[in-house]
C-alpha cells in the first residue's frame, strides 16, 4: 500500500530473517579467519595482521586447539613501537559461541558485554568459525564495506556465466544454494556446496572433477591441496517421456 518504502522494508525483512537464521550459516570458516600465531616471529605476523586490514585478530598458540585470546589493531601499534612488546600482556579475553546459536540472541550478547566479535565451536568445542557484529548487522542493513574491503571479482557467491550455467564458491552455504535455485540438495556430513563435492568423491576435490546430485552437474574449476574453490553448476535436462510403442505413435 506505500506506507513503507523498499529500503524499510527490506530492514524489516532482515529483522525476521535474523531471528531464524544460527551463527554456523553465516559464520567465516576456520579456514578464513585471520588470526596471529603467536609461534610465528614477530614480525611476520605483524606484517600479516596489518595487510588483513581487520580490526580485531584471534591469538592461536600453533593452531585453534590452542587460542589465547583476542588482540586489537590498535595494540599492534605498541608492537611496531616498542622491542619490549609482550603480546601474552595485551589480549583480551575470546568470546566463543554455539554454532546453534540464533543470530538475534547474539546480537542481544555483542551489545550487553560490549563485545564485537565471537568464535564459533561445535559441539565438541572445536572452533569452526568466526561472527562480528557487523555480519550480523549485515543481515538487517545489507553490505557494509568498508576502506579495506576489496570488490569481489566474482560479484558474490553465486554469479550467472551463461544461460543455464553459473559459477559457485565451493563454501556457499546448502541453504543459499537451494533458496537461489529453488532446489533441495542436502547432506548430513556437510554444509556447503565444497561440502557436498568432497563427501560424493570421497576425497579432496580437484580441478575438473565431476559429480551429479538433486538434478544439477557440478564441475570442480579451481582447487588446491585442501579443498575446493569455484564450482560450475549446471541444471541436467530433464529427458521427456519415451512414447507407448503400443500406442503405434498416435
Amino acid at each position: 500500500n506505500g506506507i513503507l518504502t523498499d529500503d524499510s522494508l527490506s530492514m524489516i525483512e532482515g529483522v525476521l530473517k535474523v531471528s531464524e537464521l544460527s551463527a554456523s550459516e553465516i559464520m567465516v570458516p576456520r579456514s578464513q579467519i585471520k588470526a596471529i600465531d603467536c609461534t610465528k616471529p614477530r614480525d611476520e605476523w605483524i606484517a600479516e595482521a596489518t595487510a588483513s586490514g581487520h580490526s580485531r585478530f584471534p591469538v592461536i598458540d600453533g593452531d585453534f586447539s590452542q587460542v589465547k585470546g583476542l588482540l586489537h589493531a590498535k595494540d599492534i601499534l605498541n608492537a611496531l613501537l616498542s622491542q619490549d612488546f609482550r603480546l601474552e600482556e595485551h589480549l583480551r579475553e575470546a568470546k566463543f559461541i554455539p554454532e546453534t546459536m540464533p543470530l538475534n540472541l547474539l546480537l542481544t550478547e555483542f551489545k550487553r558485554e560490549h563485545q564485537h566479535l565471537a568464535l564459533v565451536v561445535d559441539e565438541f568445542g572445536e572452533v569452526t568459525g568466526l561472527l562480528t557484529i557487523e555480519d550480523v548487522l549485515e543481515q538487517i542493513v545489507g553490505d557494509i564495506d568498508d576502506e579495506f574491503d576489496t570488490v569481489d571479482t566474482e560479484a558474490g557467491n553465486i554469479v550467472s556465466l551463461s544461460r543455464g550455467k553459473w559459477s559457485v564458491r565451493a563454501i556457499t552455504h546448502l541453504t543459499q544454494f537451494n533458496q537461489y535455485f529453488g532446489a533441495s540438495l542436502s547432506d548430513p556430513h556437510c554444509e556447503t556446496i565444497g561440502g557436498i563435492i568432497s563427501d560424493r568423491l570421497e576425497r579432496v576435490p580437484k580441478r575438473g572433477d565431476k559429480i551429479e546430485a538433486a538434478g544439477f552437474r557440478f564441475c570442480v574449476t579451481d582447487a588446491d591441496d585442501r579443498q575446493a574453490k569455484t564450482i560450475s553448476v549446471e541444471r541436467i535436462p530433464r529427458t521427456a517421456p519415451k512414447a507407448d510403442a503400443s500406442s503405434g505413435g498416435r
